[in-house]
């Protein structure tokens, strides 16, 4: 009996059930549809707007940009490299004043002939070995900037340039330092040598300061700037280069009875020449690295 009774119940309530799934399934696929076709209508609507606008190349081929990434590269450290150099300056100058104010006396006067000051700069040996070694940095730093406004140099090998060209500048004028010193030695003539050298190292350490404002210029300026300061500053180290030549002819040709013709041999012979030499190298050495 209650197999029959189930059996009954269940052939009355199928048929209520069947109709009620037919209509929620009925249901859902006309909502879908609707969605459907009024986005189909918005695409082609938009479409249709893109393809009308002249301002969008929407007919053209599509082409690819690759993204490269820009490589930031900071000034911080050489930023604090010059604030060492100007701070440097600062102290020979605070713990040195008499010695300063006499170097730019001496360079000053034309003749050299106030002779107490020039002994009070021979004396002082080693504020004098401190302004040789700030003309050593500042000239290499000032080659550097140099090498980088040619475009001669690689910016990622920044601290070996640097390194190679204070290294190289302190070379060249050690080797001269003794070759002038070995020549004196060997002819007898000391105490010219000695003027010479005193001369040279002179202009030299006044050079090293003048170039200070010119290297900041080179770091941070533009380019307009920095091809300002680079035509003055090549301007005023030639001067001061040939002013060194004249100066010592001056107080030489009494002594050495040097004639103009064999200083320009000299100049062209010792102290160009090497230079160009050089020059030439660096240049070979740089773009084989580049």
């Amino acid at each position: 009996m209650k197999q029959v009774f189930f059996l009954l119940i269940f052939c009355i309530a199928s048929p209520v059930l069947i109709s009620a799934q037919q209509t929620d399934t009925a249901i859902v696929p006309k909502d879908s549809l609707a969605i459907t076709s009024s986005t189909q209508v918005l695409i082609k609507h938009d479409s249709s707007v893109i393809i009308q606008n002249s301002l969008l190349n929407s007919t053209g081929i599509p082409v690819s940009l690759a993204v490269k990434y820009k490589k930031v590269r900071s000034g911080d450290a050489m930023f604090y490299l010059l604030t060492a150099l100007v701070l440097l300056l600062a102290f020979f100058r605070f713990f040195f004043p008499r010695y300063f104010s006499n170097l730019f006396r001496v360079f000053f006067n034309t003749s050299l002939r106030q002779s107490q000051l020039t002994d009070q700069l021979l004396q002082a040996k080693l504020p004098s070995l401190f302004f040789n070694l700030f003309f050593i940095i500042s000239g290499g730093l000032y080659i550097y900037f140099l090498l980088v406004y040619y475009h001669w140099v690689n910016l990622q090998n920044s601290w070996v340039v640097i390194g190679s060209c204070i290294g190289l500048l302190g070379f060249i004028y050690f080797f001269k330092f003794c070759t002038l010193k070995f020549t004196g030695w060997i002819t007898g003539y000391k105490e010219e040598t000695n003027t010479y050298v005193f001369i040279l190292f002179l202009i030299n350490k006044i050079m090293g300061i003048f170039l200070v404002p010119f290297i900041i210029l080179m770091a941070f300026s533009d380019n307009i700037i920095v091809k300002t300061a680079v035509l003055i500053s090549l301007g005023i180290t030639g001067f001061l280069l040939l002013l060194r030549f004249f100066r010592s002819y001056g107080l030489l040709q009494n002594q050495l009875k040097v004639s103009r013709f064999h200083l320009l041999l000299y100049i062209v012979g010792l102290e160009l020449l090497p230079l160009l030499l050089i020059y030439k190298g660096l240049v070979i050495l740089l773009n084989k690295n580049l």
